[in-house]
């Protein structure tokens, strides 16, 4: 039997809880879905523990599950997958660091950790405070998606094990320290190249203007997250496939090309809530013409999560719903298709949760069970049972008639 060709779309902390004044429901139960319940409709259901039972994961560490790849064993920290995601190629030895541009006062107390969740002008200021060279450590700076940007140290004598500065709340900026003996050069640096880096911010006439447009001055970089390049096996080479990847936010597209996906850049693909919906299944339906697999991730639902914004959840899904839509009316049933979510960010939280996700696959032949609905209860009903998110690609390799034979 010919090999099917895989899509698997990752709906960022669509995964929600109950909430009490919208008639205890989840955003995905509230909102209307057609093309979701179709596929959970014609297919197989289940929910996942993406990393494990009551474990919460993060988007990193969570995607590396969903590829098949143990977190526990090859995640050093979310830095590298940034640096990867914003084109850098480390070395190594080189420290990466993921970063938030933020407001700060004259005291270093945090204002906002996301500056307004500043869309323009990153570049200048990431531009402004790059190329710096601290205690012979060699500084790269480059901006991400909105407030996000990675940190590089390169050079002689660091490491990884070291604290984070941002304090996650409104606080004065930590100072990183070491976790070892080996981390002590590197905690210097960090704590120096916050200091320069905000004295350059500060005066830049992009945050100037900022200012007087009664606009949050991107004045402080939040370095967190530290960790070292790892190599990992290309899903190429682990399961004989051609992959490609559409996303818009810096991290995802990080993990996709750590892994080996081709990742095109996709205009209006921004990954927070004002992404273009369309433009992103039209990029997935041409990458499904010339590749095996294809990862479509979107990033508005955990922003919306993240948020604590119900409605705009809802809306999210909808809008989700109408790109799945598209995709499914132009493709073959021979093409395995599975929605699922990489963690729950519920708005009763606005964070990330250990909440299991819902999952349906259809397509290729697949088993049909009784489920008519994509949404975290009735996907629990499913014949797939509660899986572990590293189970996900096996499965999806069976029903693409693309698994290895074990044994005679």
């Amino acid at each position: 039997m010919p090999a099917k060709k895989m899509l698997l779309v990752v709906c960022d902390g669509l995964s929600d809880r109950p909430v009490k004044e919208f008639d205890r429901k989840t955003p995905l139960q509230a909102a209307k879905k057609p093309a979701m319940d179709a596929l959970a409709r014609h297919g197989i259901s289940g929910t996942m523990d993406v990393i494990g039972h009551g474990i919460i994961p993060g988007s990193d560490t969570a995607h590396l599950a969903l590829f098949g790849y143990d977190p526990h064993k090859v995640y050093t920290g979310r830095g590298p997958i940034e640096a990867a995601g914003a084109g850098i190629a480390l070395q190594p030895g080189d420290v990466a660091f993921r970063c938030n541009f933020a407001t700060v006062d004259g005291r270093m107390k945090v204002i906002d950790r996301r500056a307004g969740r500043i869309k323009h002008g990153t570049g200048e200021l990431a531009a402004a405070i790059s190329g710096m060279e601290i205690s012979g450590v060699q500084v790269i700076f480059k901006e991400g998606s909105e407030h996000r940007g990675v940190l590089v140290l390169r050079g002689k004598g660091l490491d990884h094990r070291v604290t984070d500065v941002d304090p996650h709340a409104e606080e004065k900026i930590h100072t990183s320290k070491a976790l070892c003996p080996q981390g002590k050069k590197t905690a210097e640096v960090v704590n120096e190249f916050v200091k320069r880096s905000s004295a350059i911010l500060r005066k830049h006439p992009v945050n100037v203007q900022r200012v007087k447009e009664g606009l949050p001055p991107a004045n402080a970089i939040l370095p967190r997250g530290p960790g070292s390049i790892k190599e990992l096996e290309p899903l190429s080479e682990r399961y004989g496939l051609k992959c490609a990847a559409v996303a818009g936010v810096t991290l995802v597209k990080g993990i996709c090309r750590l892994v080996g996906m081709e990742v095109p850049d996709v205009p209006g693909a921004t990954g927070g809530l004002d992404t273009d919906y369309r433009a992103k299944g039209e990029a997935a339906l041409r990458l499904l013409a010339t590749n095996d697999f294809v990862f479509l991730n979107v990033k508005a639902g955990d922003v919306a999560g993240h948020d604590g914004d119900f409605r705009n959840k809802v809306r999210v899904v909808e809008s989700i719903d109408m790109m799945l839509g598209l995709i499914l009316k132009d493709i073959h049933e021979d093409v395995v298709v599975a929605i699922t979510c990489d963690h729950s960010t519920p708005v009763s939280v606005r964070e990330h949760s250990a909440d299991p996700v819902p999952l349906s696959i259809s397509g290729g032949g697949a088993r049909i069970d009784g489920v008519k609905e994509f949404d975290e209860i009735s996907c629990a009903a499913g014949a797939l049972g509660r899986i572990r998110g590293m189970d996900l690609m096996p499965i999806m390799l069976g029903m693409a008639d693309r698994a290895k034979k074990f044994g005679a």
